[in-house]
């Protein structure tokens, strides 16, 4: 059963939440009150509305309230203001409690009813005290979240290496899971300080272009493979999945030469099958080794499959 919904977002870059319009009609850019778990609070419609399949609804739809009027937008305007003096309470409590930690941001809820102060430490801190301190002057429920380092940077914002704002901060709304892996594929230089974001992580970004070049890889030799060039033989050293080509240590010459993905053909692996002996080896016993420990993996291929075909035969046929 289809949903009409329309998509709400309460922070620049974060999460979108699926509300029912009821009978508003709504569209982008548009703000709104609506009901959370925290309370009443203030969003921006950033998807209109449309119809949604129930798989994609999660938990109760909520309705929104109504559309934000101008005392909605006073009254978050005042929220503003009193975060930055919360913020400046927040540091001198925690410089005068002596605490390892590091503010990073305060948010009030709409309703006033809550003030989130959100930190980062290396290890756990006992924050007990800072909380009664912060609760008497407030007169509201506090609350001292700790984050890492990726949300560090999504919260203060900032430029990356590219010389753009940090995706994070303007339109990624999860943080998706990133490995070295995905750095060697791409053929980047494995230093830290490289690959790495203003948050000490490895970039989102390497993430986005994954895909397509685990995709682009499957067109090429992998490496150390033997291939054929119009120059001769020789090993796959690189690849450059950008300009498709491959550069190839030749045999004879031990020369390192780029060549077209396309004029490089795999070399047959020597050895594969096994040659009956001639009658000089059959006459004087000599045999090679390799050739017999191959024989032997290959009978016993062999019986393992006959094995298995008898099994399932008898299985699909019981009367046989």
């Amino acid at each position: 059963m289809p949903y009409a919904v329309v998509g709400v977002r309460f922070k620049a870059a974060g999460k979108i939440y699926y509300f029912d319009p009821g009978e508003l009609n709504l569209s982008v850019n548009d703000g709104v009150i609506v009901e959370t778990s925290r309370g009443i609070e203030y969003g921006t419609v950033v998807i209109g509305p449309r119809e949604v399949p129930d798989e994609e609804v999660v938990g109760a739809l909520k309705m929104v309230l109504r559309r934000a009027n101008d005392d909605d937008l006073e009254q978050l305007l005042a929220n503003r203001e009193k975060e930055a003096r919360a913020m400046e309470i927040c540091l001198e409590k925690i410089e005068g409690h002596g605490l390892p930690m590091k503010l990073v941001d305060v948010e009030q809820t709409f309703g006033g009813n809550k003030i989130i102060f959100y930190f980062t430490a290396d290890g756990r801190i006992d924050f007990r005290e800072l909380v009664k301190d912060l609760a008497a002057i407030f007169r509201t429920r506090i609350e001292l979240r700790q984050i890492g380092v990726r949300d560090e940077a999504k919260m203060i914002g900032g430029l990356g290496c590219c010389g753009r704002e940090l995706c994070c901060a303007t339109w990624l709304a999860d943080f998706a899971s990133v490995s070295i892996r995905m750095a060697k594929e791409q053929n980047l230089s494995l230093n830290p300080t490289k690959i790495s974001g203003i948050c000490g992580r490895l970039m989102c970004c390497l993430k986005f272009e994954n895909e397509v070049y685990e995709q682009a890889r499957e067109g090429f030799p992998e490496l150390g493979k033997k291939v054929t060039t119009p120059d001769g033989n020789g090993r796959v050293s690189s690849i450059n999945i950008i300009k498709q080509t491959v550069n190839v240590e030749l045999r004879e010459s031990k020369l390192v030469k780029e060549y077209p993905c396309s004029l490089i053909e795999m070399e047959s692996v020597e050895g594969d099958h096994v040659e009956a002996p001639d009658d000089k080896n059959e006459s004087t016993g000599v045999q090679d080794t390799r050739s017999v420990v191959r024989n032997q993996k290959s009978e016993r291929c062999c019986r393992i499959a006959r094995n298995r075909k008898c099994k399932a035969t008898t299985t699909l046929n019981p009367d046989v």
